[in-house]
């Protein structure tokens, strides 16, 4: 299909291109994007290039990955990226450590989930490497319901098996578990039943 924009009061979300390469190398040098991602390492231009050309454009051609660049509205500077596999129905995200804490991915998230929806998707599949607190936080806030924790569908850099957290959203609105997310997704003070006085 053609990529299509998406739009929050917060944040655009359109098609990364080469002009993003830069913003997209800067972002792959996170020690938190290396860690929970399987991105090159180390980051090259080229990496970026390559991204943007052989995985970015044949993806929305193909119908089998929906890429875009998280932008700030009025801002041009790429400050994160998050796709939409079809395969599984499945969410990936990452954003710049600059970008983090005001809710941008919130609303990215949120955005392409609704979009998945309209296009008749059943449900939203999400996971993350176990440990991804921020990650976790992303997918609760958005609506999804821990399923379990088992092997990840993506292994690590490696190639050896990843353990993940798994989450799935659906369309009805119907609750897809009733597990509890367990107690070590959550940051520091966080957690349910925490003392108030330590957030």
């Amino acid at each position: 299909m053609l990529p299509v924009t998406l739009e929050s009061d917060r944040v655009r979300l359109d098609v990364p291109t080469r002009a993003d390469t830069v913003a997209i190398t800067e972002g792959c040098q996170d020690p938190e994007v290396v860690r929970w991602t399987t991105v090159p390492t180390p980051y090259r231009p080229q990496d970026a290039a390559a991204f943007v050309d052989a995985l970015v454009g044949p993806g929305w051609a193909s119908d089998r990955e929906y890429t875009w660049a998280i932008r700030r509205q009025g801002s041009i500077w790429l400050e994160g990226v998050i796709s939409y596999r079809t395969v599984h129905r499945d969410l990936g995200f990452w954003l710049a450590p600059g970008a983090r804490g005001q809710g941008l991915v919130h609303d990215a998230v949120d955005l392409v989930v609704d979009w998945a929806f309209d296009r008749g998707a059943p449900d939203v599949y999400w996971e993350c490497y176990v440990g991804n607190v921020a990650s976790a936080e992303v997918a609760r806030r958005a609506g999804f319901a821990y399923t379990g924790t088992g092997t990840a569908n993506i292994p690590n850099r490696d190639g050896s098996p990843a353990s993940a957290w798994k989450g799935l959203r659906r369309a009805d609105g119907t609750p897809a578990s009733d597990l509890p997310w367990p107690s070590e997704s959550y940051a520091p003070g966080d957690a349910p039943g925490a003392d108030p006085a330590s957030r």
